[in-house]
């Protein structure tokens, strides 16, 4: 008689050793620890740069604006005055306060959009022209991108000036007009056009480089297909690119906010460093009250008060950042 063996029953199925488990557990911990630490250890020398650099002045900036600091005291080994917010309502309470602070918004609002439509305007030229004519156009743009801005408004002034300037001489080739020494600077409408030309100039190159850029993430067929459906060339912009720029022009379009309120290098260069009051803007006024009039206690408080309306513009833009940022 044989004896048949019976099939076995299949073995039970053994659970996943936990160890492996953990170890995955802990290197995911680590990793994730080592991935957030990582980025603030390569970013802290930067940031204490910056703080050195940046920090104490503003923090000084802050205390000398609850002061009352001038010639005695600076020369005279003597305590500056303690004067609370008396510096900050003489600011408010000054109708001069709001006049250059209309300015400065005015002028930043009409600079930047120019800015934005000249840029925008090359930048589409650019993606129709030659690859060597734009290569060109990118060289030139960067040789005006890359001149000190003191050199720029110092070739600006000589062009327009009234006794040896070449605009007024070639204005005054035109019939019926003369313009021999001719002053831009006596209508504050005629100065800060050419301010606003100087500024805009500059600024062209950043936005043009920048936007052409991006129009590279236009897709072809869209817009193709826009054409074959009757759309006109300024449908195609207003349906098709200017929607897919549009995080792209909040970006630069806050940047030149930034950069144009902050006006400063132009002005002081083209009025020879003795702005009048018309062409008085906040960097300017705090500069003059602060160097020309010794009052660096109202100085430091309207630079102070123009850094909090900074911090504004600032604050959205780092909104749009994280809101770009989200959708990506």
């Amino acid at each position: 008689m044989s004896v048949v063996d019976s099939p076995s029953a299949p073995p039970a199925q053994q659970p996943p050793a936990s160890a492996p488990a953990g170890g995955r557990a802990r290197s995911k911990r680590r990793s994730a620890t080592s991935g957030g630490f990582a980025p603030l250890a390569l970013t802290l020398p930067a940031m204490l740069l910056l703080a050195g650099l940046l920090g104490y002045p503003l923090v000084r900036m802050v205390v000398l604006s609850f002061q009352s600091l001038g010639l005695r005291q600076l020369f005279g080994n003597l305590a500056p005055d303690n004067v609370g917010f008396a510096n900050y309502v003489k600011i408010f309470t000054d109708a001069t306060f709001y006049q250059v602070v209309a300015r400065t918004v005015a002028f930043t609002v009409v600079s930047v959009l120019l800015t934005l439509l000249l840029g925008l305007g090359v930048a589409l030229l650019m993606r129709r022209v030659a690859p060597s004519v734009k290569i060109a156009m990118i060289v030139a743009m960067m040789f005006v991108w890359a001149m000190p801005q003191l050199v720029a408004t110092q070739t600006f002034r000589w062009l327009v000036d009234s006794d040896f300037g070449v605009l007024n001489y070639l204005i005054d080739l035109l019939p019926g007009v003369d313009f021999a020494n001719h002053s831009w600077f006596a209508d504050p409408i005629q100065g800060w056009s050419v301010i606003t030309s100087i500024v805009v100039w500059a600024g062209i190159p950043f936005i043009a480089i920048t936007l052409n850029a991006g129009l590279t993430q236009v897709p072809k067929e869209l817009l193709e297909a826009a054409v074959v459906d009757g759309a006109s060339a300024w449908q195609a912009l207003r349906s098709i690119t200017l929607p897919i720029l549009k995080p792209l022009l909040i970006i630069v379009t806050t940047l030149s906010v930034i950069w144009n309120f902050g006006l400063f290098t132009q002005v002081w260069g083209v009025r020879n460093g003795r702005p009048e009051e018309e062409y008085q803007v906040l960097a300017t006024w705090a500069y003059s009250t602060a160097f020309n009039n010794n009052n660096y206690g109202l100085g430091s408080a309207i630079a102070v008060v123009t850094v909090v309306l900074l911090l504004g513009v600032m604050a959205f833009y780092m909104r749009q950042m994280f809101r770009i940022g989200d959708v990506d």
